[in-house]
Order: C-alpha cells, then structure tokens, then sequence
C-alpha cells in the first residue's frame, strides 16, 4: 500500500513538472528578450549608433593566415587602405537590434558601389545593409549617405594613415590618439577590439544626429590585451 502511495506521488510529481515547465521556458524567455530591449527589432527605434572603423591590414592578414586570400581581393590588393568602415550599427543602451526586416529591402547595386571607397568589399556593404541597415529606419541610400556622414565626422590620426612600419600599441593610448585628434570625443565613447594580437577596429559612439556620445555597453566588449599589433599600409 505504502508502496502504491509513494507511486502515485511520484508521478503526480512528474506530471507537475511537465505541466509547468513550459511556463518556466516561456517566462525564461521573455524575460531574456526584455533584457536586451523592450523594442527589440523594431525598425528606427534605438538609441544611438556605433561607428566601427576596421584596421584593413589586420583583416588582411588574418584572411591571408586562414587561406581566405581570393575572398578578399576586393580590399587586399594593392591599394592602400587603413582605417575602413566595417559598418554603423543600430545600439540599445543594452543590447542591439539586427535584421530588422525580413527579407531585407533589395539594396540597389549603384548605392553599393558608391560605398566601395570607404567598405571595400561589395559583401560586406550588402550584408551590413541587410543585418544592421534595416534597424535604422532608413531607406537604402538614406542609410548609407549617414555612413558617410558619420564617417567624415571622424578624423583619423595623422600618424595611422600611412602606417609603413608595424607598430605596437596599448589600446589607451590608441584611443588618447583618437581622442586628441577629434574634439569633444572622451574616453567614455570610444574603445578598441583585438584578436589574439593585432587591433581589430576602433568603435566610437554616436547619436542619430551623429554627436559624439558616452555608451558603457561599448566598452564592455574592448580589447583587455596590453598592445596590440598594427600591421602597416599595404603599399604604405
């Protein structure tokens, strides 16, 4: 009897945890996607833009060490790029969107190639339209003419556009260059990512009106190494 008992209590324990565990799931769930953004995905509605300007010659030669040469002619050939644009991605104050509209409006082919000056590569500018340039709110070339903007609205330091020798660089004091040479940009709105030991990009904060701004969630995601490698100019 004791035996029948404990039996009955035990699959009425089971059928408990069955009942309730898809609440558990979804409550779980929700609760993951109201941390990010309340918004989440919803085309225009951010707060504020991250600017990430890639160093060309890190990504060129990581492409040549993982044999991605013939992917990356585009952008590794002869000319001489340094900082280029990697993109202009929607943020939260917490998280951020991405593909926002699905499918994705077509991105016209003369919006793209007027972008090849500044995101050498046709794939890259495809795919940032479709992953963060739906978030934005903004029409195709709408979009990109604010990555322009944004991009003019950054000065480059002197020293880093024809980089003919490598050269090792605490990601602060990269950031005091960025810094120095671009008034009313602070420490706050600014910061560096790395591989294993060469600079990746530099990520500077923005507003919509494309001001500098303080952004915390940035900075949690920077460059923890002491210096970094800058590989020089391709033909610098």
């Amino acid at each position: 009897m004791f035996h029948s008992l404990s039996m009955l209590g035990f699959r009425l324990l089971v059928s408990l945890i069955f009942l309730l565990t898809p609440a558990f799931l979804a409550a779980g769930s929700s609760g993951s996607a109201s941390a990010q953004d309340r918004r989440q995905n919803a085309p225009g509605e951010f707060d504020f833009y991250v600017l990430a300007l890639s160093w060309s010659p890190s990504f060129c030669e990581a492409a040549e060490e993982r044999g991605n040469v013939d992917r990356s002619k585009a952008q590794c050939g002869e000319r001489p790029f340094s900082f280029v644009v990697h993109g202009l991605w929607p943020q939260y104050d917490r998280g951020y969107p991405e593909y926002c509209k699905r499918p994705a409006p077509r991105l016209e082919r003369n919006v793209m190639v007027s972008m090849l000056d500044l995101m050498p590569a046709p794939g890259l500018i495809y795919n940032e339209w479709d992953k963060h340039g739906t978030c934005s709110g903004l029409g195709t070339r709408a979009y990109f003419e604010t990555i322009r903007k944004a991009r003019a609205v950054v000065k480059i330091p002197d020293e880093l556009l024809q980089l003919s020798k490598p050269k090792m660089i605490s990601p602060d004091e990269l950031e005091a260059d960025f810094i120095k040479a671009n008034p009313g940009l602070s420490a706050t709105a600014i910061s560096v990512t790395c591989d294993s030991r060469r600079l990746s990009e530099v990520r500077i904060c923005m507003s919509k009106d494309l001001q500098f701004r303080p952004c915390e969630e940035n900075e949690r995601r920077a460059c923890r190494r002491e210096q970094v490698l800058m590989p020089p100019v391709r033909g610098g």
